[in-house]
């Protein structure tokens, strides 16, 4: 489900998420969980993909996916929908990481959107690559 309501971040807001090499979420911080409007067992063990919302192109995420497992950061603007099918945009950084036992995993650190302008100007962005897919 999609809604046209969108959610916005406070100032303040920083919304934490761990998965492992998947993508399968181990860890979501309290903000995610408010955010996303999902309990934190209901995240725990789902694909990380389980807020993506339909706008965003596919390319965006291969981008994503092709730099962070080359073991690079990873940044960008990212359109996100909760539980409910709200909206919420996010500037999103993706970092790759080993555990102490050699398991690859990435830890997702997300901040409010700086600005509207900086949201129309993604949004039409994405319905441009959306379009070529």
């Amino acid at each position: 489900m999609i809604s046209s309501d969108e959610i916005l971040l406070d100032d303040d807001t920083f919304l934490v998420s761990e998965t492992d090499e998947r993508g399968i979420i181990k860890f979501a911080s309290d903000d995610f969980c408010k955010i996303a409007e999902y309990e934190v067992n209901e995240l725990i063990g789902k694909p990380h993909n389980i807020v993506r919302h339909p706008d965003m192109p596919k390319a965006a995420f291969k981008d994503l996916w092709d730099t962070v497992k080359r073991g690079e950061i990873w940044s960008g603007f990212v359109k996100n929908r909760s539980k409910s099918g709200k909206t919420y945009w996010v500037y999103a950084t993706v970092y790759p990481y080993k555990d102490n036992d050699g398991q690859k995993g990435y830890l997702s650190c997300r901040t409010k959107v700086a600005s509207r302008d900086e949201i129309q100007k993604y949004d039409a962005l994405y319905k441009q690559m959306r379009e070529q897919e």
